[in-house]
């Protein structure tokens, strides 16, 4: 799929929401792993919010350089 030059732009804006909010999320995770005691069932949550924001960064990426089998 080739995307016309307006569409990058939404999805560069877009790569760098889900990367921000990704790392927002690993800090996230840090800071709670530091709290003694602290709430698994949330780590558990951030945890699964972080991996799904990881799959949709790499299918955005996906669009800006997808896989060619030459």
């Amino acid at each position: 799929m080739v995307l016309k030059d307006g569409n990058h732009e939404g999805l560069r804006a877009q790569l760098a929401e889900k990367r921000q909010e990704h790392q927002d999320l690993d800090q996230a995770i840090d800071a709670l792993n530091a709290l003694k005691p602290n709430d698994q069932l949330q780590l558990r949550r951030l945890k699964k919010k972080k991996l799904q924001l990881k799959d949709e960064i790499r299918a955005l990426e996906q669009q800006f350089f997808p896989d060619i089998i030459a």
